[in-house]
C-alpha cells in the first residue's frame, strides 16, 4: 500500500531583521543587532512585512532564522543560547505553531538537534540545514569550515534526520538545486524501502 502523498502548501517566508540584504553584516548569524534595537522596533519592522505576507493568502507563515530571543519572543530559537528542548516546549505550547524546526546550521549537529526537539515537540519538526559554510560578514564571503558538507555528504544524512523525527527536510544557504533533488531521491528511496517491508 502506498503512502497517501501531503497536500501541497505556499509558505512565506519572513527573516529577521538582520537577515541578508536588510543589514547585510552577518548579524542573522550573530544575533548581535545592537543595543539601539528594542522589542517595538522589532515589532513594528516585522508588521508590515506580515501583513504584506499574510494578505497575499499563504497556508503558511514561515519565520525564518530568527537568531535573537528578543525578536522571537517566545524563545523558538536557539542561537541566542536557550536551550533548544526549552526552545521547542515553548513552541509547542502555541496552537499557532504548525511545525518548529533548524535551519542556518551545518548539517553535522542537526541529528542531535532533532532528537531534543522531538523530546518536546509533538507536532512537525522541520530541517533545512546550510552547507556548513560559514559567512564572513566583513568580506561577505562564505568560507569553508570544518562543519561542512559536500552535496553528497549532506544528503547522506538525509535518512538519520528522518528517523530521528524531522518531518520537512530541505536545504539552505549555500545548498543547491542539486542538493535538493538529491534530498527527494532519498526520501522517495526510503519510502520505497518502507514500503517493501
Amino acid at each position: 500500500m502506498s503512502r497517501e502523498q501531503p497536500p501541497v502548501l505556499a509558505a512565506a517566508s519572513i527573516g529577521s531583521y538582520g537577515y541578508g540584504a536588510y543589514l547585510a553584516d552577518g548579524s542573522e548569524y550573530s544575533r548581535d543587532y545592537g543595543k539601539s534595537v528594542t522589542k517595538e522596533a522589532l515589532k513594528n519592522f516585522h508588521r508590515r512585512r506580515l501583513q504584506v505576507l499574510a494578505d497575499a493568502g499563504p497556508d503558511l507563515i514561515a519565520f525564518e532564522t530568527i537568531p535573537n530571543k528578543l525578536e522571537a519572543q517566545d524563545g523558538i530559537n536557539a542561537a541566542s543560547g536557550d536551550s533548544i528542548t526549552e526552545c521547542a516546549a515553548a513552541a509547542d505550547s502555541c496552537e499557532r505553531v504548525a511545525a518548529v524546526g533548524v535551519n542556518c546550521t551545518a548539517p553535522r549537529p542537526i541529528h542531535g538537534l532533532v532528537l531534543s526537539i522531538k523530546k518536546v515537540r509533538h507536532r512537525a519538526v522541520v530541517v533545512y540545514p546550510i552547507s556548513g559554510e560559514t559567512y564572513v560578514a566583513e568580506t561577505k564571503e562564505w568560507v569553508q569550515g570544518s562543519a561542512g558538507a559536500s552535496g553528497t555528504n549532506f544528503v547522506s544524512y538525509v535518512g538519520k534526520w528522518r528517523q530521528a523525527g524531522a518531518a520537512l527536510i530541505g536545504g539552505g544557504c549555500r545548498t543547491s538545486p542539486a542538493t535538493v533533488r538529491a534530498i527527494a531521491g532519498a526520501l522517495r528511496e526510503d519510502d520505497a524501502i518502507a514500503e517493501k517491508r
